[in-house]
């Protein structure tokens, strides 16, 4: 939608109204108090005021949302543009900081032209505070949901319009840092069209979703349903809820044999692992950056009583499309960040016949990426649980592998490369990758062996002729897992995730 056609945009009052569960809004504003202001300042202050019927440019709160109870911050646009001077940023501060203290979720809904101008310096000093008031809600491990409305621009989208843990926008807002009246006075030209509107950022990467108004509710609301149901210890155990899979052990058939089930085209992936076995799963979208990789997909997930971040290998749709990049890895180290401060468990999913062999993953540090994934994992300090679904080919596979606990699709596997590429370098032929994959111990009855993997999800006998019920499987193994570590210390996960690893074949 260009930004240049005439729409009514909603203000603070009606934002809230659509947002908020109808009568459960309590504002938090204390009078504001305005620095010392010379005639002309004090004279815009009056008009914005009479304008907007507020006294200042933002309105905090606090109400429910589908019955959960959120404390909010909403821009008044007709307030000075919802331009941020000290009287603004002291409010949205007190409510961030008053957030945290009662330990609610925020959601925060910018619509800004950013520093406020007649306050000079000290007002642009201010989106340092309202960051740093945002970093430590965040560091108290509570969710901070952002809204951006048309238009959020210059300091307002450089700070807290920009560190939602979650950041949707309103469809064609103008969000940028640069606002476009000022790269004219200061060009002479235009700024391109299409660069600053939501939709390219949500193409882009960063921005997680383009959502009217209307559709804010049921996104929040599901988003705090999976956020607010924490890790249960023993909600899945006891001999009764045990799942039946914790008695499956490693498939009879050979190495070759697996594989060639794991590759069968209709063999369930992450996204119908999702659709068939979570509860709910709410997608992201890209690393927030700038980047956005196909190869990865990252959501919030809830396995029956069990929330977790999912980040995993989405499987291309088609034969040509390229493997994953160093951009998946990225995103996949958003997901992994996200984990640790939201202190929600990880899931892993690892399904991959390869990472990208390209030009541009070269240069797009491919390997380092792959390296600072592993030591993130290694390190995570949220409990973890992989899954190795189908394929598991080289650095892009172990990229996802490393996990407190680790569960295997009875045809799953794990190699260094596809076991026809092993076969080229030993044997300078293909001919020998069947041979290569058992010589290799590549699939899951050596890896049980070798105690990498923990508990095994039967296939009936291939995954491919029974999806639904597969996938149904795989989420009670996923659940019943995630259950286990609910109350483990981060310190014995961490020491008992190095020593695994350690000790792995021995």
């Amino acid at each position: 939608m260009p930004t240049t056609e005439k729409v009514r945009h909603l203000n603070a009052a009606e934002l809230l109204d659509a947002v908020v569960d109808q009568g459960t809004f309590v504002s938090w504003d204390e009078p504001a108090q305005q620095p010392q202001a010379n005639g002309d300042y004090a004279r815009d202050l009056a008009r914005a005021r009479e304008r907007s019927g507020r006294d200042e440019s933002v309105v905090t709160g606090s109400g429910l949302i589908r019955g959960h109870r959120v404390a909010v911050i909403v821009s008044e646009f007709s307030f000075l543009a919802g331009s941020i001077g000290h009287a603004a940023a002291q409010r949205i501060v007190a409510a961030v900081e008053r957030a945290t203290a009662e330990g609610l979720p925020l959601l925060a809904g910018p619509a800004s032209g950013g520093t406020r101008m007649q306050e000079g310096t000290l007002a642009f000093l201010s989106m340092v505070k309202i960051t740093g008031a945002v970093r430590a809600h965040r560091q108290a491990g509570l969710p901070y949901l952002v809204y951006l409305r048309h238009p959020t621009t210059g300091g307002v989208m450089a700070s807290w319009g920009s560190l939602g843990h979650i950041n949707v926008a309103e469809p064609g807002a103008l969000l940028g840092f640069l606002g476009p009246r000022v790269y004219e006075a200061l060009y002479g030209e235009a700024f391109p069209d299409g660069v600053q509107v939501a939709e390219n950022l949500f193409s882009k990467g960063l921005i997680d979703a383009v959502v009217e108004p209307a559709e804010l509710p049921a996104i929040i609301g599901r988003a705090l349903d999976i956020l607010a149901v924490k890790p249960v210890a023993g909600s899945v155990s006891g001999t009764a809820a045990s799942p039946a899979t914790l008695a499956v052990r490693p498939s009879a058939v050979d190495a070759w044999t697996s594989i060639g089930i794991s590759r069968q085209p209709r063999r369930p992936d992450l996204r119908q692992l999702l659709r068939y076995g979570a509860d709910d799963a709410l997608p992201l979208n890209g690393t927030g950056q700038g980047e956005k990789d196909p190869g990865l997909l990252l959501a919030l997930a809830r396995f029956g009583g069990q929330s977790c971040i999912v980040l995993g290998h989405a499987r291309p749709l088609r034969k040509d499309a390229a493997g994953m990049g160093p951009g998946s890895l990225r995103e996949a180290r958003r997901g992994m960040k996200l984990a640790e401060e939201l202190r929600l468990p990880l899931l892993t999913v690892i399904d991959t016949a390869g990472a990208a062999l390209s030009q541009e993953a070269e240069e797009g540090g491919l390997a380092g990426e792959i390296a600072r994934s592993l030591h993130e994992l290694i390190g995570l300090e949220s409990p973890s649980v992989s899954v190795l679904l189908g394929q598991g080919a080289g650095g892009g596979a172990l990229a996802l592998l490393p996990a407190d606990r680790t569960i295997a699709a009875q045809h799953s596997w794990l190699s260094p490369l596809p076991p026809e590429g092993a076969s080229a370098i030993v044997h300078r032929s293909t001919e020998f990758a069947p041979q290569m994959a058992d010589a290799q111990g590549v699939n899951v009855a050596a890896l049980y062996a070798n105690g990498l993997v923990d508990h095994i999800v039967d296939e009936r006998d291939d995954a491919s002729l029974e999806p639904k019920d597969f996938c149904a499987r795989m989420a009670k193994a996923i659940e019943y897992e995630l259950g286990t570590l609910a109350e483990i210390p981060v310190a014995e996960l961490l020491a008992s995730r190095a020593r695994k690893y350690r000790e792995l074949g021995r």
